[in-house]
């Protein structure tokens, strides 16, 4: 039943095979399947692990493996616990015939482990349970439209979708992390009576867990095996402009020169969506972009970097459309037509788990852009965003969507940052709306997609960009306002975006963006049948900070020179984050975890190790209460010094929010 495989532990049961084995410090690696073999997929875990031999023993009672602070133990009935030192941390629920545990019964059959195979197929449905711990606190899982920072008692889809990013790695306040294994599409539901994660097709049970005893521990541990981001250079990070969208090489231009004029630094400027002619043609419309080399040229000796916008999927009208067909490069659907997305056209995405599907969308990418010394690119709609969320409709060369889906933001960015890392470039950054395990290593800077621009928003904005820091991205932001129905004439919205900016000043990317309302502007082009492509689609009002009268623009020039002023320090903070995997917008247990009140805390977060921010969420808001831990802050606004260990209720104008520096 038990046997024991070089460093490995190994149970036998039935027609289950379950493998444990030390994957990094302090931590096991846990997989089963009904299959004769594993599939030998690391998936997530693709770092190489620090070498660990673990302690293996077997009696009559059952079988334990331990590697450092972690232990697994399993009973004859091939039930898990984990431990740290001597405390359970994890058991799994089972509630059948056992009569080596107590807790478990025998009347409702319900089982940790439960394989459903698929009709006609050779996956499963699986679905893994575990006890619940009463009063346990979660965190981590990416970023869900919520404004929740503590996921426990919460539902969670395994998907990617606009807004919501799946990263399914979990922390603890019991002093563990864990991590499932898996790019299915499935759930994660951590319910007060039952932990279950549910894969909708799968060919094996696969997890990480590890234990640790703070957050920053867990954290440092778990990038170590999944990857960390590289240094990101002083030279991002700054202000970024952007809107939805410029139109014409002119108005890029337009826009930078003002700034210049103004004394206002950009270190990016976006060109946004349908610069192009059709969806997958992946280059300017020469109509309107005639010169983008003297374009960019140009910004490059205002010190500005250019990044424009790629997506990944097809028009069937495109230029590539057909040979990217021939050559087996684009999703395929299992039943109808073959079309994947109909925002402006016919489109079929392009599959980036095939590796000749990237390597094809990079070389057209480097001839059309890079060659013209584009520097960055903006890979939106990288989930991929499909016409319905169907996913057992779509199947990859890695397989089917409903097995895998969730690695393909991940494969999106590797095919720019292998390209980039072949052609030299060292400084690698490119934003993207969705990802999973190991983007990060890509040099993804990922954001909260298309939000709408509410206070509501804003508020779940906050949590997103924690629970993001602690699933392993240090590079998270947001569109300042929101992306979708600020009218810039409205003083309602102007409030918001103020808010919003002052927020952004502490994020790890300060970015200007939004589709401003209402689309009043006439289209460039007359005849839409004779161009598809940049002249004929919308685009919103001005976004830029002039955009919004004289006094926003003052509070909003103040704003940018803030972070400016910060940028040595958040420079710093990218070192760190290399380095041990830290985020730079910090939950406030990660610093204090000794302060059970920080447990606690959603609407105020550390900025790195330094600066305890608290933002305003609230329309008309003219104070707000802030925890300060033990030690003694100063007031960056006035210089005022408090004394930490209490809350303090603090002013909040317009021109401000309170940030805090740790003495």
């Amino acid at each position: 039943m038990f046997v024991q495989e070089e460093n490995a532990l190994i149970l036998k049961k039935g027609n289950e095979t379950l493998k444990i084995e030390p994957w990094g410090k302090d931590a096991l690696r846990v997989r089963s399947t009904l299959e004769p073999q594993f599939t030998g997929s690391v998936w997530g875990l693709t770092e190489e692990p620090k070498a660990c031999k673990a302690k293996i023993k077997i009696t009559s009672d059952g079988a334990e493996i331990t590697n450092g602070k972690m232990t697994a133990r399993l009973n004859n009935n091939g039930v898990l616990a984990f431990y740290k030192g001597s405390e359970c941390i994890l058991h799994e629920y089972f509630r059948s015939y056992d009569p080596s545990a107590s807790k478990e019964t025998c009347c409702t059959k319900v089982i940790a482990r439960e394989w459903k195979g698929l009709r006609g197929g050779y996956d499963y449905k699986l679905t893994v349970r575990f006890d619940p711990n009463d009063g346990e606190k979660l965190y981590g899982m990416g970023q869900y439209a919520m404004p929740y920072l503590d996921v426990k008692g919460c539902q969670l889809e395994l998907a990617q979708r606009n807004g919501q990013i799946t990263i399914p790695f979990a922390i603890s306040n019991l002093g563990y992390g864990f991590m499932w294994n898996n790019p299915g599409v499935g759930r994660a539901s951590f319910g007060k009576n039952m932990t279950e994660w549910l894969c909708e097709s799968t060919k094996e049970m696969d997890y990480w867990i590890v234990a640790g005893d703070t957050p920053a521990e867990i954290v440092e541990k778990y990038t170590a095996v999944v990857g960390r981001a590289p240094v990101m250079t002083k030279d991002y990070l700054g202000f970024w402009q952007c809107k939805l969208r410029y139109r014409t090489q002119e108005e890029v231009l337009t826009v930078a020169r003002r700034y210049k004029e103004m004394g206002i630094h950009l270190d990016v400027i976006v060109i946004d969506f349908f610069h192009w002619i059709r969806q997958g043609d992946w280059g300017f419309d020469p109509e309107y972009w005639p010169d983008p080399k003297a374009m960019c040229d140009e910004l490059h000796a205002m010190g500005t970097k250019v990044m424009i916008s790629i997506w990944p999927s097809v028009d069937k009208k495109s230029v590539h459309y057909y040979d990217m067909l021939d050559k087996g490069l684009l999703v395929r659907t299992e039943r109808g037509t073959n079309q994947t997305y109909d925002f402006m056209g016919d489109c079929v995405t392009f599959d980036a788990t095939n590796p000749e599907a990237r390597k094809y969308i990079w070389e057209i990418a480097k001839k059309n852009y890079v060659d013209y010394g584009i520097d960055m690119f903006w890979l939106d709609n990288a989930e991929p965003d499909y016409n319905i969320y169907d996913w057992e409709n779509y199947r990859y060369q890695m397989g089917p969507a409903l097995a895998c889906t969730n690695i393909y933001p991940k494969c999106y960015n590797q095919a720019f940052y292998e390209g980039m890392t072949e052609m030299g470039k060292k400084s690698i950054v490119n934003l993207t709306r969705s990802g999973w395990f190991g983007s990060q290593k890509y040099g993804a800077v990922l954001w909260n997609g298309d939000v709408q621009s509410t206070w509501e928003c804003l508020e779940d904005s906050i949590a997103q960009g924690l629970n993001m820091g602690l699933a392993g991205f240090p590079w998270w932001n947001t569109d300042i306002g929101g992306f979708m129905y600020g009218n810039p004439e409205d003083p309602a919205f102007v409030e918001l975006l103020e808010r919003w900016a002052q927020f952004a000043v502490f994020s790890p990317i300060m970015r200007l963006h939004g589709d401003r309302d209402p689309h009043d502007t006439p289209p460039l082009c007359k005849d839409p049948q004779q161009d598809y492509g940049g002249g004929y689609l919308y685009t919103g009002r001005p976004n830029e900070i002039w955009s919004y009268g004289p006094e926003a623009q003052k509070i909003l020039e103040a704003q940018i020179k803030l972070r400016q002023s910060l940028v040595p320090y958040i420079a710093k903070l990218s070192k760190e984050a290399a380095k041990t995997g830290s985020p730079v917008m910090r939950t406030m247990f990660y610093e204090f975890p000794d302060d059970e009140k920080c447990w606690d805390l959603r609407d105020q977060y550390m900025f790195g190790d330094e600066y305890l921010v608290a933002p305003v969420l609230k329309a008309g808001m003219k104070s707000r209460k802030v925890y300060l831990p033990e030690g003694n802050w100063t007031d960056i606004r006035d210089g005022k010094v408090y004394d930490g260990g209490t809350t303090v209720e603090v002013a909040t104008p317009i021109e401000s929010i309170p940030v805090f520096k740790k003495n």
